[in-house]
């Protein structure tokens, strides 16, 4: 799984409009940013893994891949050799990435939020924000755990993490349920954040017994203990070198695992679509037009601007991809 969030994505409040008419305009740019490609397809629908061009070919974290959508069907994402698909009818698709050939069909009869393959498993979070683990092999039912119907959520929506012999869901209402998929019992529940709206978890990761989770509205932690703390954030990454936030309100902030606060960097009326992390550096995409290049420990920082239209935004592993248009990073 990837360690950052953000992911990649265009969530709902990325294009929203703003009551404030200024924005953010550095007092020094250091040059144009000169690195630039361009899709053969544009962008036109983005998840938490991976978006989807218009010809229905799947662009993800490694760039774009061999692979098409069935006409009908929504990119889920990619787990243990399976590309996962599904229709708004709960038609879900597991296409084997090794030889396209091999495909099983689901019936599940409601429309699908999230899934995952471990093994013989099947994990599907629908979106009425039920549970459900099947056995692929038999296409059987294993367990069933009931969840809250959200009104409405930030497409950033996370699919099911396989732990070992565990099952985390990450719901739509703010919490993460841990599920033994051999007992088949709910062991625990964690409620990362009780917002009425757009309060599903947008990212989420384990790395060395620390767990990490995020809404829009709360960041969680849990290693010894349950951590939390409020920010309305845009993205998170998560590595073995700490936690590293950007917020609505222009803010960067780097944590610990356990959300000590280590630096802070304001950049007002910043508006920031994506953040991609390298060995040395963080880089930010902000809406106007720049790429801010940031030190990890946000004592310095340069300002490069580009060319960039309204649209679909995914963020890669090493590169923005805006529309049809790629922003390579170093």
């Amino acid at each position: 799984m990837k360690i950052f969030f953000s992911i990649l994505f265009v969530s709902f409040f990325i294009f929203s409009g703003c009551s404030s008419k200024e924005y953010f305009s550095p007092e020094v740019v250091k040059d144009d940013w000169d690195k630039q490609a361009y899709l053969d397809e544009t962008i036109v629908r983005t998840t938490a893994d991976g978006a989807v061009l218009e010809n229905g070919q799947i662009l993800t974290n490694e760039g774009i891949q061999d692979y098409y959508l069935p006409e009908g069907y929504s990119y889920i994402g990619e787990s243990d050799g399976w590309i996962i698909a599904s229709k708004v009818d709960g038609k879900l698709l597991l296409q084997s990435i090794d030889d396209n050939t091999t495909k099983i069909h689901f019936e599940l009869k409601k429309s699908i939020a999230g899934a995952t393959v471990s093994g013989d498993k099947l994990a599907v979070l629908f979106a009425s924000n039920e549970m459900a683990l099947y056995k692929i092999s038999s296409k059987s039912l294993l367990l069933k755990e009931g969840g809250n119907a959200p009104i409405a959520v930030d497409t950033r929506i996370v699919n099911p993490f396989f732990l070992n012999e565990l099952v985390l869901y990450l719901t739509l209402d703010g919490k993460v349920v841990i599920i033994n998929s051999d007992t088949k019992e709910v062991l625990r529940s964690m409620l990362v954040s009780s917002e009425e709206n757009f309060n599903n978890i947008i990212y989420f990761n384990v790395i060395d017994n620390v767990m990490v989770a995020a809404t829009g509205y709360r960041l969680f932690s849990l290693s010894e203990k349950e951590r939390r703390e409020k920010y309305e954030m845009r993205d998170v990454i998560f590595n073995e070198e700490g936690i590293w936030v950007t917020t609505k309100e222009g803010e960067v902030i780097a944590l610990t695992p356990s959300l000590q606060l280590k630096a802070k960097r304001k950049y007002p009326f910043a508006h920031f679509l994506g953040m991609i992390m390298t060995e040395e550096k963080i880089y930010l995409l902000e809406r106007q037009g720049y790429i801010i290049e940031l030190s990890k420990d946000l004592s310095s920082s340069e300002v490069y601007e580009l060319n960039i239209d309204d649209g679909y935004v995914y963020v890669g592993d090493k590169a923005f991809y805006v529309n049809d248009v790629v922003y390579p990073i170093k």
